[in-house]
Order: C-alpha cells, then structure tokens, then sequence
C-alpha cells in the first residue's frame, strides 16, 4: 500500500511541476501576474506568444502522460512489486494526481493552471483516439464561438460520453474521466461567469463567424 501511495504523490508531485513557471523562469516573466492570472498554456500563448506556449503544452502534456502512463509501472527500491490495487485503478489515480498537482501546485503555493495540459497527457496515455476526438470537439467550439474555456469544458464532458460509445480498455476510465470532466468544469467556474457577464476573451481570428459590427 506505501507503493501504490508513493506512487500517486510522485504523479501529484510531477503535475505541480508548471510548464509556465519554469519556462517563466527562463524569460524571466511570471504570466500569473499578466493577463487572466492563471498559470496556464492559454494565458502563456496570450501574454508571451505562440513559442512560449507551445513550450508551456509540451511540459505540462508531458507531465500528465508520464505521471499515467510510467509511474503506475514504476519498480520502487525496497518496495515490494505485489500490486495492491488494480493496476488499471491505480493508473486513473496517478492520472488524476497530476491533474489535481497542475490546478493546485505544491512548488507555486498552489495556484496553477486549469488542468487541461496535464488531462491531455492523462487521456493520450490511457486513450489515445479519445483526446484525438475529444480535440476535434474542443476545434469545432473554438471555431464556432471563440471561447477556448468553454471548448475545453465541452471536450472534457465529451470524454466519458465518447469512452462509453468505445469500449476503452480500462474499466475505470469512463468513472474517472466523469470525475475529471466535473474537475475541469470547475477550475473553469471564473470562464463560466466571464461568459454569462459577457467579459470572457475570445479567439476572434479563430472564429468562422464573425458578428457584424453594425448588426445592432
């Protein structure tokens, strides 16, 4: 049982390592204290650019693929192999531990991101060709209204929808991926009031439609 608890803290630990903080480190920038506040890969493309997003995604993706797909199988010195739980539950946890780390990070006296990086690389690892359709999803509402929160909570409903319609081979997917989808809709609950109020930013050059200035 230490092992298996070991285990999901090491993946706690990796998801509060921040894509943005340690490439802030290099530019010398902390985006916490720009733009919307968050320390995630949105925030980065809109205050630092496209490079220094991308380099914030690739840590923050990576993050959430290792913590699920490597630390779960991890051989810990002087601990023994026998596997306590499930290993196909034990690999939703540490998926779930690194989310939990990026939206509340231990280095960063617990304000991160908004989850979505690291639940990224949770779902690639366990199901790739969900987060592939799941990325279509969040495409298809970026381009229709311009909101990325929001398609990022519309994909993260869609997972345990899609990983019910395919039979995805872990029986507790579609359980963690409901529990996931409620997580991310809540560390998006600021978007939500943004968008009800109106305020919420878009990605205009990403809409298909755009509204008419002159339609009033």
């Amino acid at each position: 049982m230490i092992s298996v608890a070991l285990k999901i803290i090491i993946s706690y630990l990796l998801g509060s390592i921040s894509g943005s903080m340690v490439i802030g480190k290099f530019k010398g920038v902390d985006i916490r204290t720009m733009g919307s506040g968050n320390a995630g890969g949105t925030n980065a493309f809109r205050t630092q650019g496209i490079k220094f997003a991308i380099a914030v995604f690739i840590i923050d993706i990576g993050k959430g693929f290792v913590s699920t797909f490597y630390v779960p199988h991890l051989v810990l010195p002087f601990m023994s192999a026998e596997m306590i739980l499930p290993v196909d539950l034990l690999i939703v946890f540490c998926g779930m531990a690194a989310v939990i780390g990026h939206v509340y990070p231990l280095y960063y006296h617990f304000k991160g991101g908004k989850g979505a990086g690291a639940a990224i690389g949770m779902i690639f690892a366990i199901a790739p060709l969900i987060m592939l359709i799941a990325i279509a999803v969040w495409l298809i509402i970026l381009l229709l209204t311009g909101y990325v929160g929001l398609g990022t909570m519309i994909a993260a409903v869609s997972i345990p929808i899609f990983s019910f319609i395919f039979d995805v081979n872990n029986q507790y997917f579609l359980f963690s991926t409901t529990i996931l989808a409620a997580f991310i809709i809540y560390a998006h609950r600021s978007n939500i009031q943004r968008i009800i109020k109106g305020t919420e930013n878009r990605f205009e050059k990403a809409r298909i439609f755009h509204r008419s200035k002159n339609s009033d």
